[in-house]
């Protein structure tokens, strides 16, 4: 094996470097740093659970719905009529949300 021979040092807040330490699957953590720096290990020990597909496309259907919004919203063209429907839309986003949860808790 090569000795290493460049040093690179960084700064770090206090909850930063607690993020690192709790994060570090080695001994050193300058050892999992580089493991994950340069793409050796997976960076994280956590891996999302399984999630039903139908929520992931009722999920993926609002945040189409609040792209089309935010578009409307940025447009030059704003009327009162969109308005109205913008709220009515975020309205029924909103029961739509609480739906899921009410579902899936």
């Amino acid at each position: 094996m090569k000795l290493r021979q460049k040093e690179i040092k960084i700064r770090v807040h206090d909850d930063e470097y607690s993020s690192l330490q709790r994060r570090n699957t080695k001994a050193r953590l300058a050892e999992w740093m580089r493991d994950v720096c340069l793409g050796e290990k997976e960076a994280s020990r956590f891996k999302a659970p399984p999630c039903d597909p139908a929520l992931l496309r009722q999920l993926a259907g609002i945040g189409n719905n609040l792209n089309q919004i935010a578009r409307a919203t940025n447009s030059d063209d704003w009327k009162t009529v969109d308005r109205l429907k913008v709220i009515t839309a975020l309205g029924a986003i909103e029961q739509a949300i609480r739906a899921l949860q009410d579902e899936h808790s």
